[in-house]
């Protein structure tokens, strides 16, 4: 082997982390900066905590920071497992929210159990998945609720598949649905749409520009799954 030839063996450690762990181990608290405040996040999350029973067990599927969505949901006398596939971000979300458990972790190789959960949040987590990944987790999320639990989930409405684009400055390849196609995709994992919400978000970053955002606020139904 001649110098500066690389073998497999030389690759970094991080090159074998799956790309989310890399992208928001190196965004950190420049995410939380971004898109905190956005109105549209905060009000489901408001809409969220009005439907919950007191001291609700709640799940928030890739937890970022803990801030706001954790954050809020331990405010309200809730308790929050967080999961998120960033170390950086498991770190951030500890120190800023000790109240909260938090997991660093695939969510989809997560153990859910069935009925175990009285609220969840699903806030852009989906969109380094494949399509038939994010309709497999909704599935399980679904049923990881209790009957008559509500699910909020966020997204970028898009119909793309594994595109590359460019989110806070770096590139990221992302997979998403058409609205209606992420409508159909939650009925279909057996949650029962109350209200939808589409409005336009523009990131609190340098060359940050206008998001289309879809919010699906969801229950699952007393009766069938």
């Amino acid at each position: 082997m001649q110098v500066g030839e690389r073998r497999d063996t030389d690759v970094r450690h991080e090159d074998q982390r799956p790309p989310a762990a890399v992208l928001f181990d190196a965004l950190g608290p420049d995410y939380e900066k971004a898109f905190g405040h956005a109105p549209a996040h905060l009000s489901a999350l408001e809409w969220l905590i009005e439907r919950l029973p007191p001291a609700a067990r709640t799940l928030d599927v890739g937890s970022g920071t803990g801030r706001p969505t954790a954050a809020a949901l331990i405010e309200a006398g809730h308790s929050v497992l967080g999961v998120d596939i960033s170390p950086v971000m498991v770190e951030l979300a500890a120190r800023q929210v000790p109240e909260a458990e938090f997991r660093c972790g695939d969510i989809r190789d997560l153990p859910l159990e069935a009925d175990s959960f009285d609220g969840v949040c699903v806030f852009f987590s989906l969109l380094q998945m494949t399509r038939a990944e994010q309709s497999a987790l909704t599935r399980r999320l679904a049923l990881a609720l209790r009957p008559g639990g509500h699910l909020v989930l966020a997204t970028v409405p898009a119909d793309v598949e594994d595109v590359e684009v460019v989110f806070m400055g770096r590139p990221v390849r992302a997979t998403s649905f058409a609205e209606e196609d992420v409508t159909g995709m939650v009925g279909a994992a057996g949650l029962t749409v109350l209200s939808r919400h589409s409005t336009t978000f523009t990131p609190d970053h340098p060359g940050g520009r206008p998001e289309p955002h879809l919010f699906l606020h969801c229950r699952r139904d007393e009766t069938g799954r």
